[in-house]
């Protein structure tokens, strides 16, 4: 059964690489980030391992976000992202995993679950 795992954090706090180099960037000590990125590569390496991760990806900088709606056949192209949160989508995993137990215990394992939220949902075939 697949699952999309999706990473919301506030890039502030995180020390998203956009946001390192400025004072608010540097929120957490660097040696708490350091913990975090081995936390992180540790289950990183443990579900390549197992066969679970399809795949994983961080997002750009929130800043660099657009959102496009179309409206009676005009496209409108906003600066995002869509929420005026300071909480922002970061990340997402896509994970095969053989239950919904595991798949909410990789997602409890994802550093920002700490702090913020991991938004776990099962994938669905098009075809279904």
């Amino acid at each position: 059964m697949k699952y999309l795992l999706l990473i919301h954090s506030n890039p502030v706090t995180w020390g998203h690489p956009s946001f390192l180099h400025t004072e608010e960037g540097r929120k957490l000590p660097k040696s708490a980030r350091e913990a975090l990125s081995a936390q992180l590569e540790k289950l990183l390496t443990e579900l390549s391992e197992r066969g679970e991760l399809v795949t994983a990806a961080p997002l750009a900088a929130p800043r660099q976000t657009k959102v496009i709606r179309v409206r009676e056949g005009v496209r409108a192209t906003t600066d995002g992202p869509y929420s005026e949160a300071k909480e922002q989508l970061a990340g997402v995993f896509i994970v095969d995993v053989e239950s919904p137990e595991r798949a909410e215990e990789i997602a409890a394992r994802i550093p920002e679950a700490q702090f913020v939220a991991v938004e776990l949902r099962p994938i669905s075939a098009l075809d279904e």
